[in-house]
């Protein structure tokens, strides 16, 4: 089997291009005033427009562009300030007019670029080609009756952004990565929720292989609609292994689209690839060519929110935190704005992304809650992070008595909460001496034994100390002030 000879698979190159279709977060339709909403009814969020009737006409939601200019601000795309609209037809039952309203010629976003990490964790540089507004069909629904495929035109017209990324992605993991990557930014800018399981971010992976050192491309396959990042790794890994074997076994790689069957793990034809004649692209002659003015492009760059990479390199290259607390904290945007937040009330950038990735973020798995909801505000954070700066409390008695206490009574103040719990940690010096002369001599022996050279027993001492003073004893001081006793 080709999967068992790893020395055949090693003399190609995998070339991989995505084509990611993210539905927008719009109240109305791309070109109709139909509501757009997931999990309505089916066939209630309908209009004659919508439905194909002869003479109704479409336009253009604004909103649509607004959001299209986000995302190509945030892929370093040029955009584009005169344009049209364009019919792709072609037929489908759950697409009543028989054509679908896109952009051919005049993408709005062109020319950008994504930096993800490659195989070997560096940054590589993926170029998208394009980025066009369109409008989605409707669904077909075949496993609900036995004898009929269901159709359901909610879906049909809601507004969709393709990503075409260039032919850049040359293994598994910058595909992963790269998709994850789109998912994050779409987030990030509120245009799509990334629900890739409720079909609401889909990805289309053209894939094909070559011998390493060709610079000529083989024949590709699309492989059409993966819902899950792990699925395309998988059909990519799958319809490399079948382009190896088809190539080594003498037979061509036909150019097809294909579908992957996420229960065997196989992709499968669907027809043979169409390339853009076969659309019979024209321009839409119902909607006016479109112009962007430089104040519109403006003002939407006004509204960006910060972008991951932008997060990624505040935190690793200013904060000085480590790439995987960074890469964790920029994964959610409320998260990094939670934290972004909690920097500017402390200055220990460390301690306050270990409570936000540690006992925030377990608490909110545990307790199902987003961090929009949580009760403790970001400065609320910083004072128990000031708390045990100054030695006010220990890190250990701050994570497993005082979070859960102030999470129940935020209206109080993390010191007050402390106090009450009797978590406080004594400073005094005096104090703190005359407690550790009792914990050395309740072990005369062992306090000659220490003097000796065995240091180990510092620990004895620091746990008597402890006891002694119901745990209230500031731990460092207390060794401090043991050492010197012992030493004298």
């Amino acid at each position: 089997m080709i999967e068992e000879r790893k020395e055949i698979l090693d003399k190609y190159q995998l070339v991989v291009g995505l084509e990611v279709h993210a539905q927008l977060l719009t109240k109305s339709k791309a070109y109709a005033g139909d509501l757009n909403a997931f999990g309505s009814l089916p066939n209630s969020n309908t209009s004659p427009l919508t439905l194909g009737h002869p003479g109704t006409l479409p336009r253009v939601n604004h909103q649509v562009v607004d959001f299209a200019i986000k995302l190509g601000l945030a892929t370093n795309c040029s955009i584009t300030r005169e344009m049209h609209f364009a019919r792709k037809n072609y037929f489908y039952a759950d697409l009543p007019k028989g054509y679908q309203i896109t952009q051919d010629t005049t993408p709005i976003c062109k020319a950008g670029y994504l930096d993800v990490k490659d195989a070997n964790h560096k940054i590589k540089r993926i170029g998208i080609t394009r980025i066009h507004i369109e409008e989605d069909a409707g669904k077909s629904i075949h496993d609900q009756d036995p004898f009929n495929t269901l159709v359901d035109l909610n879906r049909a017209g809601v507004p969709l952004l393709e990503i075409v990324s260039e032919p850049d992605i040359r293994s598994i993991e910058e595909a992963y990565n790269y998709l994850a990557e789109i998912r994050r930014l779409v987030r990030y800018l509120e245009i799509c929720d990334g629900n890739m399981e409720e079909g609401s971010m889909r990805c289309d992976a053209n894939v094909s292989v070559m011998l390493k050192g060709s610079k000529t491309f083989g024949n590709r396959c699309e492989v059409k609609n993966m819902n899950s990042l792990r699925n395309v790794q998988r059909a990519i890994e799958f319809e490399m292994k079948r382009q190896v074997f088809l190539i080594e076994s003498g037979a061509p790689v036909d150019q097809q689209t294909r579908s992957f069957d996420a229960v065997q793990g196989t992709t499968f034809t669907l027809r043979g690839k169409e390339d853009a004649h076969d659309y019979r692209y024209f321009p839409e002659p119902d909607i006016q060519p479109l112009s962007l003015e430089q104040a519109v492009i403006d003002e939407v760059r006004k509204t960006m929110p910060p972008l991951p990479n932008e997060l990624f390199s505040k935190y690793t290259e200013e904060l000085k935190l480590s790439e995987y607390d960074a890469g964790i904290l920029i994964e959610s945007k409320p998260i990094a704005l939670y934290y972004n937040e909690l920097i500017e009330h402390t200055k220990n950038y460390k301690a306050a992304a270990n409570w936000v990735i540690g006992e925030i973020k377990s608490y909110l798995n545990q307790s199902a809650t987003s961090i929009e909801d949580f009760a403790l505000r970001p400065a609320q954070i910083a004072e128990i992070i000031d708390l045990i700066d100054s030695d006010k409390i220990s890190k250990s008695a701050a994570s497993q008595q005082l979070f859960s206490k102030f999470v129940a009574d935020p209206s109080s103040t993390a010191e007050q909460i402390a106090e009450k719990a009797n978590i406080l940690q004594e400073s005094d010096d005096d104090w703190l001496e005359e407690i550790a002369q009792k914990a050395i001599g309740a072990y005369p022996d062992k306090a000659e034994a220490y003097r000796k050279g065995n240091k180990g027993l510092l620990g004895l001492f620091m746990g008597e100390v402890m006891k002694l003073s119901n745990r209230k004893a500031n731990p460092k001081m207390a060794s401090q002030i043991l050492r010197k006793l012992l030493e004298s």
